[in-house]
């Protein structure tokens, strides 16, 4: 499980950092003579954005990009937040590598703002942004 934070940074963008990442996995795991090949979930915070209540919570993301701070003395590249109509969404989401290297997608969901509030977004992905990309 690679999460939306990667300790390094090396000036590629996150996702396709993450990607390199699961491939040196998957590569080291079957030099090790593996005989199955293991699952990869990445982490993503993904906001459909299908209301005025959305747009007002999660607008200002929709230009998001990765962010590269520093963790415990270290240089760390933090993902972008997934925020927009959700075309565009499925358009951005498309072309991340590190999904579409990985077998499963976990959501990150912003706690704070209650059960129905998290139920209403992840209805909204379903509906209107999962379709598109194939996800079940």
């Amino acid at each position: 499980m690679s999460s939306t934070l990667l300790s390094e940074d090396t000036g590629v963008p996150f996702h396709q950092l993450q990607a390199e990442q699961i491939e040196r996995f998957r590569s080291a795991w079957a030099a090790a003579g593996h005989a199955w090949e293991p699952r990869v979930s990445v982490s993503r915070s993904i906001f459909p954005i299908v209301s005025d209540l959305d747009r007002a919570y999660f607008g200002g993301e929709s230009r998001g990009q990765d962010q590269v701070g520093m963790i415990d003395g270290g240089i760390a590249r933090f993902g972008k937040t997934y925020a927009g109509e959700p075309d565009r969404l499925a358009k951005a989401l498309a072309e991340d590598e590190a999904i579409a290297a990985a077998d499963t997608v976990l959501l990150t969901v912003p706690n704070q703002l209650g059960v129905d509030y998290n139920a209403h977004l992840l209805e909204s992905l379903l509906e209107h942004v999962a379709p598109e990309l194939g996800w079940r």
